[in-house]
Formats: C-alpha cells, sequence, structure tokens
C-alpha cells in the first residue's frame, strides 16, 4: 500500500467495514443505528478512506447551527502512520469550508491525535468532565476558529 487513499463519501455499503475498524480502534464504538443516523442527515461531511481493497478509515462532521462538529475519525489501526487521517481532515476541510468553525472532542491520553488536530488548527479550549463513559476520561474540547485556520496548504 504505497498510493494515497482515495478520499470519497461514505456509503451505507461501507458500514461493515467502519463497524469492524470502530470496533478495533475504540474502547466504546458507535453503534450500527449511530452510523446510520449520520449518514442520513442532510448536510453532514461523512467520508471513507479506500485504501487497498477496502476503506481503512472514515470521518464524520455534522453541521449545527453556525459550527461543524467532528463526530468520528478513525483509522484502521494496521494502516495508520500513513496520512490517512489528513487525508480525511483536509477533505472534510475542503468540503465543508476552510473558513468554517469546527469543534471536536478527543481523550487527553491520545496524544497523536492531538497532534494531527493541532497541525490543522485546532486549539485546546476546555474540558468535559468525564465525557467518557468507559473509563470515566475527561474530554480535551478543540476549536478551529476563522481566526486559528492555518494558511492554506500549511496543514501537511
Amino acid at each position: 500500500m504505497t498510493a494515497a487513499p482515495v478520499i470519497r463519501p461514505l456509503a451505507y455499503s461501507d458500514l461493515p467495514r467502519v463497524i469492524a475498524i470502530e470496533r478495533r480502534a475504540f474502547p466504546s464504538p458507535w453503534s450500527l443505528a449511530m452510523f446510520v443516523l449520520e449518514l442520513s442527515k442532510p448536510g453532514g461531511v461523512c467520508l471513507a478512506a479506500a485504501w487497498g481493497n477496502g476503506v481503512a478509515g472514515y470521518l464524520v462532521c455534522s453541521r449545527y447551527a453556525d459550527v461543524w462538529h467532528l463526530m468520528n475519525l478513525a483509522v484502521d489501526p494496521v494502516s495508520r502512520r500513513r496520512g490517512i487521517a489528513g487525508a480525511l481532515l483536509s477533505e472534510m476541510l475542503e468540503r465543508a469550508g476552510q473558513s468554517e468553525q469546527y469543534t471536536l472532542e478527543v481523550r487527553p491520553s491520545n496524544a497523536p491525535a492531538i497532534a494531527l488536530y493541532e497541525r490543522y488548527g485546532f486549539r485546546s479550549s476546555g474540558t468535559r468532565r468525564r465525557y467518557y463513559r468507559d473509563t470515566g476520561e475527561d474530554a480535551l474540547i478543540m476549536w478551529r476558529t476563522r481566526e486559528a485556520a492555518p494558511a492554506q496548504g500549511s496543514q501537511r
């Protein structure tokens, strides 16, 4: 697998592979119903990273009022550190808009994800206490505002 991933809209037919990745990537994975709900919402950005013979990663981002909320981003553990998450984030920003406002929650213990989000202009702005039910861990709240958005092309 040396070529760049192909980023395309996430399809219902991708969900069996997405669920498999979700279960390997997270201690409290989303259910199939949660993915179906997000895919059924008009106006969201749901992406798949096609790599080799299947899906290696995915991203789900929904719009709430004037803010985009990055709900879920995962890469199959065997395909990590190959630029897939960055490719998904870049495509999300292209589709939803570079100058839009974005927010997300991430585990403070997930240093690689935090570093990735910071490269794309997200900044820490607080915590949600005991956000993760599986461990009681807080969530770090990150924002990418219009003012904090990096110059085009500086994410990589």
